[in-house]
């Protein structure tokens, strides 16, 4: 809910103030505009004519309201003042009637400095060491040679574009979205969070950059040995990809030794006291060594001075005031009513789910008695109720995820840190029970050390497979259906009509009810990259990444000791791993936007 403090004239006033200053903050020189607008050696007249390139895709719903899809449109390429993104939309031609409108955003490169100097983006120096990007400055970032397209990557140039749709803001007199008068809007309301929310937008992606790409993916997912190029992914992929592709890589190579020892406490018996001494040095030293190594990345690339003053995240709601600190103006809230909802809401209702999880732990252990009755302790039928609940608690746990989102949005943290950190406390509480509470039960209550080693290995190899089975094969099961779903439709609508009535359906479909929106030629390359593309699945976060390593690190530290060969089996599935998360996230996955971290946030602890 949007809170209205103070009068509507002094919050215009002091936005509008802002804007003064920004604009003041990112002005060039004429010198400086001369030679971004000669970078592409086109002559003024053929500069007017060009479509610049596509760094964001954003799909619309075929059957959306004519005044909304205007409206969208409108705002995309509207002055800031008029809570617009100053952006260049361009759309894709229409085949037929039930595909949806597909806008190609890009902008100018006069608009990516000045928001690459907003957003505080970070880029070397003449003596290499991070620093912030200033327009004034421009002389000193083009060194050795390089050009203004040589400044801004392509990774760079998209996060700067979804910054600017996202901060496409409602106006004071629009109260709903237009079409639509069910579906509010609050002043300076960010419009496409909402309107993704609200299923008018279907889609919002970067494109993937094939030559970039092809490199990147020769050197990582090729065989090789745990070395990765964690350079390029962060230029590929951001820092928070590249941060948990570094941590997949020290934490299995920190395996090594337990493994190793692992294999002779396999064959040696008594060995307990040995590994329960181990585990806790060798974790300790694992997790203080990697403290360093991430904190020298962080500086590497410029993020280790990420605090709770950045810029709120899109989804932040509040009334439009200038930060007392930071003196940019953005979404302000009380921060006592995040906590009110956390400790009188959230936290009661995560109890009440743990609650739940160790009751549906203590059924399988009664099933499993059952079992006993009927079959010999040897018969491989006993296992079923432990076999039944490790994949029940890896389908509890999807649908638990979703709903921990659903609380910490609720919430309304104020940066995208502090909402990941909140939603990760959540699913740690949930999954300790889940994967967790079983193995204390029997090791401190029903004291089986035999049925302690039984059930660890069961949940560890069945959790290890179904994890790879959700992230590598279901993946490329998801996309061969979508594509040969897509091409039988294409077919089924092609087949029944005669061609004079298929050009009469591509013609009509062209005439969009949109003003002045340049379209692409029907030939245009980036049409079939981008419905490519957007067949494929939605890469979220690394969430489940980190999730799945969290749930082996409990069992391979926590419990190992009785069953010594579990850091062998953990640093085997880490070897496929590395190669299977990078497969996926260079062919199976669409692009994901850039998100910088400092650190890998509460999973540290």
């Amino acid at each position: 809910m949007f809170i209205a403090t103070g009068s509507i004239n002094n919050q215009s006033d002091q936005i509008a103030d802002s804007d003064r200053k920004r604009k003041t903050s990112v002005e060039m020189s004429k010198r400086q505009r001369a030679d971004i607008e000669s970078i592409s050696g086109l002559e003024p007249e053929e500069r007017a004519t060009e479509l610049p390139p596509t760094y964001v895709v954003m799909k619309v719903v075929p059957d959306i309201h004519e005044k909304a899809l205007q409206w969208l449109a409108t705002k995309i390429r509207a002055k800031k003042s008029d809570g617009g993104g100053e952006l260049v939309a361009i759309l894709q031609p229409k085949t037929n009637a039930e595909e949806e409108y597909t806008f190609h955003i890009s902008a100018t490169k006069i608009k990516l400095l000045e928001i690459a100097e907003d957003i505080d983006l970070v880029k070397p120096d003449p003596r290499g060491r991070p620093r912030e990007f200033t327009v004034a400055s421009l002389d000193d970032f083009l060194i050795d040679g390089t050009t203004i397209d040589d400044l801004l990557t392509i990774a760079d140039r998209q996060t700067i574009v979804l910054h600017e749709l996202e901060n496409i803001r409602a106006l004071e007199y629009e109260k709903f979205i237009p079409g639509y008068p069910l579906f509010k809007l609050h002043e300076n309301q960010s419009i496409v969070p909402l309107a993704h929310n609200k299923q008018l937008i279907t889609k919002i992606y970067p494109l993937h950059d094939d030559e970039e790409l092809k490199k990147l993916a020769g050197s990582w997912y090729m065989p090789r040995w745990f070395k990765q190029p964690i350079g390029d992914i962060k230029e590929y992929f951001g820092e928070s990809i590249a941060l948990y592709f570094a941590f997949l890589e020290y934490y299995t190579l920190a395996l090594v030794v337990p493994s190793v020892l692992g294999l002779f406490g396999y064959i040696f018996t008594e060995t307990v006291p040995f590994f329960c001494i181990f585990n806790v040095i060798w974790v300790t030293l694992f997790l203080e060594v990697w403290k360093r190594k991430s904190n020298e990345l962080a500086f590497k690339w410029g993020t280790i001075g990420m605090t709770s003053l950045d810029e709120p995240r899109p989804g932040f709601r509040g009334f439009m005031g200038v930060d007392a600190v930071t003196g940019k103006v953005c979404p302000q809230s009380p921060r006592f009513m995040t906590y009110v909802k956390m400790y009188a809401v959230s936290l009661p209702i995560v109890i009440i789910c743990m609650i739940l999880a160790f009751y549906l732990m203590l059924i399988s252990f009664w099933a499993e008695d059952y079992m006993k009755e009927l079959f010999s302790p040897e018969d491989y039928l006993v296992m079923i109720p432990s076999i039944v609940y490790s994949i029940l608690v890896t389908v509890i746990s999807a649908y638990f995820k979703d709903f921990a989102s659903f609380l910490t949005e609720w919430e309304n943290h104020r940066t995208q840190s502090q909402f990941e950190r909140h939603r990760v406390t959540k699913l740690v509480l949930f999954e300790f029970v889940n994967n967790f509470l079983s193995l204390f039960y029997i090791a401190f209550v029903i004291q089986d050390i035999d049925m302690l080693r039984s059930q660890l290995q069961t949940m560890l190899l069945i959790s290890q497979a179904i994890n790879n089975f959700q992230e590598v094969f279901m993946p490329l099961g998801m996309n061969y259906y979508s594509t040969k779903k897509s091409q039988s439709l294409k077919q089924q609508k092609t087949s029944h009509k005669t061609n004079p009535e298929v050009e009469q359906e591509k013609a009509a479909a062209g005439s969009f009810p949109l003003l002045n929106i340049p379209q692409l030629q029907p030939d245009d390359p980036r049409i079939k990259q981008v419905e490519a593309e957007g067949a494929m699945e939605e890469y979220q976060d690394t969430f489940d990444d980190y999730l799945e390593l969290y749930i082996q690190f409990g069992y391979v530290f926590l419990f190992s000791s009785v069953y010594p060969i579990a850091a062998l089996w953990a640093l085997l599935n880490n070897v496929l791993e590395i190669r299977a998360d990078a497969f996926k996230m260079c062919q199976l996955f669409r692009r994901p936007f850039i998100r910088k971290v400092k650190d890998i946030g509460a999973w540290q602890s």
